[in-house]
């Protein structure tokens, strides 16, 4: 039973949508036609009237399509963070020749919304304004939801494009997307379809933006997606494309608000047995997510990870980074967000510690 917080279990309506003959992506008018539903159904599980384009790519792709398509060398970026792919947006703003500043806080703290203001302040004062902003909304690696709604209106009032990494929230639970300019999401998380795709919002003022610069890069550049009536830049994954088709579908037949409670549900049941067995979570209750708990067990996770698969054939993720074998993830988020499921894998977990 996989209980990763991504790659998900893939519902089998998903699974069979991706066995069925597919229209050539690159000639027929199906294809288009299937692509064009698809980003009208992410419009509403995104809450936004912003354009919505589908990289054929894992969602890494859109993180870094985004950077690469805004920063111009030399232009500041000012990146939030408190967790591991924080931290890597500041790598990619490097790569592409821009100035990362860095406004980091502890794994375990929120992010630092006073020493933004500081920096915004300081780059007006000095004339050296920041060109974009990047946080992460779900840091999956620490199991931790970010409050971002007061940052991002603070950006937006200041003229900053914002770019936010909602892959491990999106269609899991609300994403604050009103002041967002560029907001990324990815097949394999919430949408419960497999890896593949990476679902990007592009707001006008970032259409601005890349048009102005006009990108070399073609795989991440985001600027050929902007009006693919006479095509698209690359053979697009059909079958990807069929399969997040059939994903959205069964989430906007549920209902966002319905999934939201179950995904809260799953996440609630999972942190009282936690609680039960003695475990801590990472972070506090108050700001896990609900699409993956993280339990702090210091040296131990690969181990107990190691033993729910081979005696229970349950499959859960250890952390990332330097806390790969101090944090446990349970994946409750899309298909796996079912209180039935985290209940066995509980059980399981609880097993093993007993025979520890």
């Amino acid at each position: 039973m996989l209980m990763t917080p991504g790659p998900t279990a893939v519902p089998r309506r998903v699974r069979e949508a991706m066995s069925e003959a597919m229209p050539n992506p690159d000639v027929e008018e199906a294809f288009a036609e299937r692509y064009e539903d698809v980003t009208r159904k992410l419009a509403t599980v995104y809450g936004t009237d912003d354009d919505l384009v589908v990289l054929g790519g894992e969602g890494i792709l859109g993180l870094e399509a985004a950077v690469a398509s805004i920063v111009e060398p030399g232009d500041r970026v000012l990146c939030l963070s408190n967790g591991l792919y924080g931290d890597g947006f500041a790598d990619f703003v490097e790569s592409y020749g821009g100035e990362a500043t860095l406004v980091g806080s502890e794994y375990a703290d929120p992010l630092d919304v006073e020493r933004v203001e500081e920096a915004l302040d300081e780059a007006d004062a000095d004339g050296s304004e920041f060109e974009a902003a990047t946080m992460v909304h779900c840091e999956t690696p620490t199991g931790t939801l970010n409050e971002i709604g007061d940052v991002l209106e603070l950006l937006q009032d200041r003229g900053v494009l914002t770019i936010i990494d909602a892959v491990s929230s999106l269609g899991g639970a609300p994403v604050p997307t009103a002041h967002v300019d560029v907001c990324l999401g990815a097949s394999q998380k919430c949408f419960s379809a497999p890896p593949g795709l990476s679902t990007v919002s592009v707001s006008d003022a970032v259409w601005d933006a890349v048009e102005a610069r006009d990108p070399e890069t073609l795989y991440t550049n985001l600027l050929p997606w902007r009006d693919v009536s006479d095509g698209f830049p690359y053979t697009h994954l059909s079958a990807n494309v069929a399969a997040l088709d059939a994903a959205l579908d069964l989430l906007l037949e549920e209902g966002l608000d319905a999934a939201y409670a179950r995904h809260e549900a799953a996440a609630e049941r999972c942190r009282e047995r936690g609680r039960a067995l003695g475990l801590v979570l990472y972070p506090d209750r108050e700001r896990s997510s609900p699409t993956v708990t993280a339990f702090h067990v210091p040296g131990r996770a690969t181990e107990l990870q190691r033993r729910l698969d081979e005696d229970h054939d349950v499959v859960v993720a250890t952390g990332l980074g330097e806390l790969a074998d101090d944090i446990l993830r349970v994946g409750h988020m899309g298909f796996n967000a079912d209180v039935e499921r985290v209940e066995r894998t509980m059980d399981a977990l609880g097993a093993v510690l007993d025979a520890a």
